[in-house]
């Protein structure tokens, strides 16, 4: 390598470590931004790293799928976490690119497959994200069968499993974090019902800003559901909606016209600074995680790359005015 280019690359490593420490730190409220891998693909941006690093973003959520693949932070590679030396190679680039791995995101349908085999899954994964440093796992609250169970064994079910994996890494601080997810997922007696049986203070929610609007809860409603969730915070993803105003304070079906209303996250009906305010009072101190997905209306890298941008940018501003 020649001298300029590698002077050059010194430069450009220095200049973001330098814009990461102001505008990708933690506010004095201990929450900041993160984005979900997904957003950083090929499509906007030509490696993760290089994304996060337009976005000034230094927090990553990351998928961990069933077979333990996961994207690569520096490449558009898929790697696969099969090991325990896997993860630590991960974290060890990571650590190098100054990138914070905020959550492990997983998904795993406790009402299908083998009770065992699920466990196992999800306390590898806590394992998986031990080794990373992430605080977080994210468990998704769907089941294919929730419509042919009653509330009482579905209940069971999940928390079963969950209890199961948490027993099984009864050592680790990581926690679990279940999204309101789907149609099961956005019923908070649900919710609060696993956390009661399973009792355990590891855990608690992926708390989606969006869904509960999803589901067709009137905008009044969902912050008051959002308060009584905040408490049991453990992560979040942030999305927004903006439906005519005569849809706002009336019970809709779930997911009416998500794909014709859901929108940037400064547009919609979701006041996130009130959000934000609302986490700040019971303490919650984590990442605010980007899960804009109006970003598939947009037709070019460059419209979905600025969208990015003025995400980060609101959550930011919202992060300061909710303290």
């Amino acid at each position: 390598m020649q001298k300029s280019s590698l002077y050059q690359k010194i430069i450009i490593t220095l200049l973001f470590v330098i814009i990461a420490g102001t505008s990708g730190a933690a506010d004095p409220s201990g929450m900041y931004v993160s984005v979900r891998d997904v957003f950083l693909g090929t499509n906007a941006f030509p490696t993760p790293i290089e994304g996060l690093r337009e976005l000034g973003v230094t927090a990553l959520e990351v998928n961990l799928g069933k077979d333990y693949g996961i994207r690569a932070i520096d490449s558009t590679n898929k790697l696969f976490i099969t090991s325990n030396d896997d993860a630590k190679a991960f974290r060890k680039t990571a650590d190098k690119l100054g990138i914070k791995i905020c959550g492990v995101l997983t998904a795993c349908d406790f009402s299908t497959g083998n009770m065992e085999s699920n466990t196992a899954f999800i306390a590898r994964s806590i394992e998986i994200a031990d080794i990373m440093g992430a605080p977080a796992v994210r468990i998704d609250s769907a089941m294919s069968k929730e419509k042919k169970l009653n509330f009482e064994e579905r209940v069971q079910i999940f928390a079963e499993g969950l209890g199961g994996a948490l027993k099984k890494t009864a050592n680790s601080k990581v926690t679990l974090g279940i999204e309101n997810h789907g149609f099961q997922g956005n019923n908070l007696a649900f919710l609060l019902n696993v956390f009661l049986v399973v009792g355990s203070d590891r855990l608690g929610s992926t708390l989606d800003t969006g869904n509960f609007y999803w589901r067709g809860y009137p905008l009044s409603e969902v912050y008051g559901i959002l308060r009584v969730l905040a408490p049991y915070a453990k992560h979040t993803h942030v999305k927004n909606i903006n439906y005519p105003a005569e849809q706002r304070e009336v019970m809709r079906e779930a997911g009416w016209e998500y794909g014709k209303y859901n929108c940037a996250l400064e547009e919609g009906d979701i006041d996130i600074a009130k959000v934000c305010g609302i986490l700040a009072k019971v303490g919650y101190k984590g990442d605010i995680c980007i899960e804009d997905e109006s970003i598939g209306k947009c037709k070019t890298p460059e419209e979905r790359v600025a969208l990015l941008k003025r995400n980060v940018a609101h959550i930011r501003n919202c992060i300061q005015k909710g303290q």
